[in-house]
């Protein structure tokens, strides 16, 4: 399909209100107000609740005179099971809001809890692209990392009987309202850092690459490598900079943006595959996967790659289109280098046996849908022996 051909196509495009900026996570009481709080499930994580930020969140409810109970133990990669184990509790207490104060791991749990609260039945019976049929309670999140799972229609969720993680899709998980302050960054540690930002960092790539892109999505895709690929090495130079925080909180935030209205791609269903078989954290398998699966992808979309690389101000236009995936490649390994995540599958744990298991589940990943490049089965088994 030629480019004006596809920029012509109807789309659709999703987004919850969001506030950014210093100190938006005091704005929680007035929301959940706004939105019928009676009783608000806070959905956290004992990181998260040991840096402090759910301390003014608790106190812009307890302002409005809003009781709250906490499910603060929430762990990484959550799973189906604790999913269930939310959604009781939310039941039992009377609660009719959900408020998600953390990373990917909260507030994609706390969007399964409101599946299943809407809906009932298994959450694993949502698995797919629109499949959860009733509205959720309203939810909202004060992101703490960057993942960008508070502007998303995504839920990303542990199948641990399968080892496999699964996608949910639905413009019905986009949550109400998201409340984005830099100053929550600040805490957190340089490891993880680098492994969300890596991740948003992906979120924009694939979504340029996507089959579904759209000259909407790419605008928000190429603003967010280039501040991703600008801030985050002087984010890690310097953690507690506010200004460098905001300006890699918004290029997550643009991320955001793209990947949820135009879809990911190879490197995501390939580490969702990864992360769900060793329960590694989703940032580090994505780092080890990303330049394989733009050099797979590069044939079926070479002018679009590079002008990915343009966006991470590289000097490509000027030689040929070979050099330019070669220096692309280069600049992502740099990148990781920089931020101190060189892991192969081999040093991750994955053993070569594994891998014809973990290309199976790639394959049957949501997000391999618009990937620009339709893969086999012995692609992707090639694809994770090049990052092993």
């Amino acid at each position: 399909m030629a480019v004006a051909e596809q920029a012509l196509e109807l789309r659709k495009f999703v987004s919850p209100e969001f506030v950014l900026g210093l100190k938006a996570r005091t704005l929680a009481g007035r929301y959940a107000h706004n939105l019928g709080g009676s009783k608000l499930l806070i959905v956290s994580d004992p990181g998260v609740a040991a840096a402090g930020w759910c301390e003014a969140v608790l106190e812009s409810l307890e302002a409005q005179g809003l009781p709250y109970c906490l499910f603060n133990d929430v762990r990484p990669n959550p799973s189906a099971e604790q999913v269930h184990e939310g959604a009781e509790y939310f039941r039992e207490q009377g609660c009719n809001l959900l408020l998600a104060v953390g990373g990917g791991s909260p507030i994609d749990c706390a969007k399964g809890i409101g599946i299943v609260s809407a809906n009932g039945g298994d959450v694993l019976d949502y698995v797919g692209v629109d499949e959860v049929p009733a509205p959720c309670p309203p939810l909202i999140c004060v992101p703490t990392t960057g993942s960008a799972a508070d502007v998303s229609q995504f839920c990303i969720l542990s199948d641990n009987a399968s080892r496999t993680k699964v996608a949910i899709l639905s413009k019905a998980l986009v949550p109400d309202v998201s409340l984005i302050d830099p100053e929550t960054m600040t805490t957190l540690p340089a490891e993880m850092t680098a492994h969300t930002a890596f991740d948003a960092l992906t979120h924009a790539i694939e979504a340029y690459l996507s089959n579904a892109s759209s000259p909407i999505t790419d605008m928000f895709a190429l603003e967010a490598i280039r501040l991703i690929t600008t801030y985050l090495p002087a984010s890690l130079a310097d953690p507690t900079n506010l200004d460098l925080r905001h300006q890699l909180m918004l290029g997550s935030l643009d991320a955001g943006m793209a990947f949820s209205n135009a879809g990911l791609g190879i490197v995501h269903a390939m580490a969702h595959s990864l992360g769900g078989w060793l329960d590694l954290p989703h940032g580090m398998c994505i780092s080890m996967l990303l330049d394989v699966g733009i050099a797979y992808n590069f044939p079926a979309v070479p002018e679009r790659c590079l002008a990915i690389a343009e966006a991470m101000r590289l000097p490509v236009r000027a030689v040929d289109s070979r050099y330019g995936l070669s220096a692309l490649r280069a600049e992502i390994d740099r990148l990781r280098n920089v931020a101190g995540i060189q892991k192969t599958l081999h040093q991750a744990g994955i053993r070569r046996g594994d891998i014809p298991a973990l290309a199976q589940n790639a394959m049957d990943d949501a997000c391999m849908a618009t990937n620009p490049r339709w893969p086999t089965p012995h692609d992707i088994e090639t694809l994770y022996e090049q990052a092993f």
